[in-house]
Parts: C-alpha cells; structure tokens; sequence
C-alpha cells in the first residue's frame, strides 16, 4: 500500500534529521577539549506480516518464505564514543591529560559529583584547582597552592602527584589526584560544559590513583583533543542528506501512485 510508504518514509527522515543533529553537534564541539563524539543509533520498527512461512499449500509443499512489509526505522539510542583524543602541547603545567582510561572528578552545586575529561584548570582565589570553564567547578579533593608558588614551578606527576618548587629551592608535594573509571562510561549523563553524570546504566564509579586499577596516566602541560573526526563526520553528512532526499523522493512517488489511484474511481 503506498499510504505505508508514505509511513514508512517519514520515519526515515525524521531519524536522518536526528542523526544530522548529533553530527552538527559533533562538528560544533571539534575545537572543545575532553570532547567525546557521539553517533546514533537506529532500530526497524515492527513488521506488518501478511503471509507465514512454512504454510502448507499442498499435500506435499509448504511456503518457503514470509510476506513481511517493513514499517520504517526509529532513534533506538545515541551513543557516546569514549576513544582516546589526541594529545595538544599547551605549555601550561596545569594543563592536564588523562593518557588512557579514567575522569577528573569535580563538585557540582548541590553537592553532586560530575566527571570530566578537559583537564584545563587554573587556581581559584583561594589556591585550589577548578575547571577553566565558565562555572568553575572545583576539582574533588583538590591540593590548596599556596598564592606565593607561580605557575611555572608547579609540576603535576604522572602519578598525579602535584609538587611546587618553593623560593628557598626546596620541593614541596601539596597532594595527589584521583582519578575514577566507570563500567560503562556510554551510559552516564552528559550535563554540557564537559561535564558527565553517573546513572544506574553507568555503573558505580571505581576511584583510584593514576596509574592504578586500570587507570590512565596523566600528562602535564598538554590536552586531550575533540575525539571528532572532521573528514568522518562530513561523509556522515553528506550520506545522511542524500538518504533523506531518497526519502522525500519515495513521498512524492507514493503521493503520485495514489494520485492516480484516486483518479481511476472517477
């Protein structure tokens, strides 16, 4: 029946049209540090069965095949995509890396705890780390660095040890990051400004120090780049305009077809 594919196409577009959303979105954050891609997935929808398989038609012969008619396809989920980003040389010690698996943990207001991967922090007034973004949220457990330690004599380890090079010479450690890993990272929450949330599909957050527990490694002075991939995603675009004009061609031929229909009852 053609009003099914008229159904059937619109179904198409509208998931296309999502599916150029997160592209869009994706494209938007390819400059945004600790930035995770994410894709969409789609499922069929229901079939309409107008014949069974394994019908007997004769004494001695059964049908082979199904008659099953499609009813178009739906947004069955968006995934986030936690590969590694790549590596950027800022110069700036605070500026810190997750090499391999794990997130920083921030205080959120309310006293709930986000996780992120953009390691840009900066020394609040008081000496403590938060977020370079425009709410700040403080680092969970964050070492106080006294105000009289400049920028270029503080050293974060790869074990995430924070030292500060004091005036008499002398090295002093101040404290150590934790970082933690979830089961399922695709499963937690995205709250913007690169800020993630766990959920019961997530999984418990599994603290520990760098290095350890499956942990990554952090590196000073560098960030981890957008995970988007320019090129990849302008292909994603460019097919998923021409698949949903492909749809808007089955409307127009299924309008058409019952065009003529009507025009034989006349």
């Amino acid at each position: 029946m053609c009003v099914t594919a008229l159904y059937t196409a619109a179904t198409g577009m509208q998931a296309l049209s999502t599916k150029i959303d997160v592209i869009a979105n994706n494209i938007a954050n390819a400059d945004t540090p600790g930035f995770k891609a994410a894709r969409a997935n789609f499922q069929d929808l229901l079939y309409q069965l107008r014949t069974q398989p394994g019908v007997q038609t004769s004494a001695e012969s059964y049908t082979a095949l199904p008659t099953e008619i499609g009813l178009g396809v739906a947004l069955s989920n968006t995934q986030t995509i936690f590969k590694q980003g790549s590596a950027i040389q800022t110069g700036e010690p605070l500026d810190i890396m997750i090499q391999g698996d794990g997130f920083f943990q921030v205080e959120l207001p309310g006293g709930a705890i986000g996780y992120t991967r953009a390691g840009n922090f900066v020394r609040n007034a008081t000496g403590e780390l938060v977020l370079g973004n425009s709410f700040g949220y403080r680092l969970k457990d964050s070492p106080t660095i006294p105000e009289e330690v400049p920028r270029d004599r503080i050293g974060v380890s790869s074990d995430g040890r924070i030292t500060a090079t004091m005036a008499d010479g002398t090295t002093q450690e101040l404290g150590q990051l934790q970082l933690v890993r979830l089961v399922n990272p695709s499963g937690m929450l995205q709250r913007g400004a690169n800020i993630f949330t766990a959920t019961q599909a997530s999984g418990e957050p599994i603290e520990g120090l760098p290095g350890e527990n499956g942990l990554g490694l952090l590196q000073s002075a560098q960030l981890e780049q957008s995970t988007t991939e320019a090129v990849g995603e302008l292909v994603e675009l460019i097919k998923a305009q021409r698949v949903f004009q492909m749809n808007s061609q089955t409307i127009q031929a299924a309008d058409q077809s019952l065009q003529v229909v009507a025009s034989l009852r006349r």
